[in-house]
């Protein structure tokens, strides 16, 4: 970060220097974000909190539309929402839970989705900035997806769930001094946290790559003595904007999976 910081010093001196017009914004433009209303206060409002809010709207909008006049033969746009429905059945709740995971059907689509929406501000003009590139959002997810799993280990087995996790069967006694602390930072603080800093770092990742190489392209087509570089670093932008659509999808697929998966272990705690 400080490098960077250093970079964007450095080439807006350059720029100032050679009378061109780009500005170049200041390091804490990248993540921080000014306050449309209510500065310092709990209700606080800003670009983050309008993106999540159409990260929610948008795939609820989606599939009211798609829903709103279904066919039993779905054809057009709702063929391609059921598309959606039918890749988180297939490829997250069959594999994780098994079909007695389709009452979770729900949840994990509104996860993934949300996820997905949000991380695609990343790559849209004006936005440029993903929702999940602050821990707020990660956060809130891994702490839903913890109340998830544990709620279902404790409807499905009671306190024996705990006890399952905690001292798992075949484990000779004495080694509970060693193997239930273990579990119980694994299964209760490390799953949630991994989950949070796993979306979180990698959109964060991708969002400074795409700053740098971004202020790297205005720079070398704005100084005269450096627009030789811009043959490297504009295809180098396109190359990490077409990475980072992918990470968009992927990480919402990996959050909503690990979910799913977490779901299927509190199902079944003894395998």
């Amino acid at each position: 970060m400080s490098g960077l910081s250093s970079l964007m010093g450095q080439l807006s001196i350059l720029a100032a220097e050679s009378d061109s017009p780009v500005p170049f914004p200041d390091i804490a433009d990248i993540v921080i974000w000014p306050a449309a209303f209510g500065e310092g206060q709990w209700y606080e409002f800003n670009k983050i909190g309008l993106i999540s809010i159409i990260s929610f709207v948008v795939p609820a909008l989606l599939f009211f539309l798609a829903g709103r006049n279904a066919k039993l033969v779905p054809s057009g746009f709702q063929n391609l929402m059921e598309t959606g429905v039918d890749f988180v059945e297939k490829q997250i709740i069959e594999p994780a839970i098994g079909r007695d995971g389709m009452r979770y059907l729900p949840m994990l689509i509104s996860m993934m989705f949300f996820i997905w929406v949000g991380n695609l501000f990343e790559i849209l003009p004006t936005a440029n900035m993903p929702s999940n590139a602050r821990m707020a959002n990660p956060l809130i997810l891994a702490l839903v997806a913890l109340v998830m799993f544990v709620g279902v280990g404790l409807k499905h087995h009671g306190l024996g769930y705990i006890k399952e996790v905690l001292f798992p069967p075949g484990v000779p006694k004495l080694l509970y001094i060693l193997v239930t602390p273990i579990e119980l930072l694994s299964t209760f603080l490390i799953r949630p946290f991994s989950l949070a800093v796993r979306l979180f770092a990698n959109l964060l990742a991708g969002h400074i790559l795409l700053v740098t190489f971004a202020v790297l392209t205005i720079a070398t087509f704005s100084l005269t003595p450096l627009i030789a570089v811009s043959a490297l670093t504009f295809p180098l932008l396109i190359a990490f904007f077409l990475f980072e659509f992918m990470v968009a999808f992927l990480q919402a697929f990996i959050f909503a999976l690990l979910t799913a998966v977490y779901i299927g272990s509190s199902l079944h705690p003894a395998h």
